[in-house]
């Protein structure tokens, strides 16, 4: 590495203190990008759509092998595990915090809702699947999981149930109370 970049190893460690932290610098400004988090508007539809592009990352691209790797080599060598959370855990962690904190200024979520707890269920979820491979990482499960916490889980009346529809599918809705 050294050689191809033109300096020495010495310059390579002060950056990178392990071959984890190299790779793991190379990862982030690879995907930096596609893993932005866009504000439509829609926390819903924001939600699915970058839960969406994680999926797609990890699952069809050489880049979801090299995250789950960095994860599990990040176990054991502390400079990775800190560069981990500073390039690339923390900063998704805050940009997905910022886009549901600001969908709860504006009524989308409820104001007792902690943030990061939903930020966790969500993408916890996804990365439980993907180190975990019991089950795969689908479109399903991520519309799934998004429907899942918005709609709720406890049974609601058949008589107080209506349905909409959206690009995320069905929407059932209880009609006995409204939502903020």
């Amino acid at each position: 590495m050294a050689r191809l970049s033109g300096v020495s190893k010495t310059t390579l460690h002060k950056w990178w203190p392990s071959k984890g932290s190299l790779a793991l610098d190379g990862y982030f400004h690879a995907v930096e990008e596609t893993l932005a988090f866009e504000d439509t508007g829609d926390i819903r539809a924001d939600l699915t759509s970058r839960l969406r592009a994680l999926a797609r990352i990890m699952t069809r691209t050489p880049a979801g092998r090299v995250v789950t790797e960095l994860i599990g080599q990040s176990q054991t060598d502390e400079n990775l595990a800190t560069a981990f959370r500073s390039l690339y855990s923390s900063e998704r962690r805050r940009l997905a915090g910022e886009r549901v904190l600001r969908a709860q200024e504006q009524g989308q979520i409820r104001d007792e809702v902690d943030v990061q707890v939903l930020v966790d269920q969500l993408w916890g979820a996804v990365y439980h699947r993907m180190l975990i491979p019991d089950e795969p990482v689908t479109d399903d499960f991520v519309v799934a999981l998004v429907s899942n916490l918005f709609d709720g889980i406890a049974p609601v009346p058949r008589d107080a149930l209506s349905v909409s529809f959206s690009n995320a599918g069905p929407t059932w809705r209880s009609t006995s109370w409204t939502s903020p």
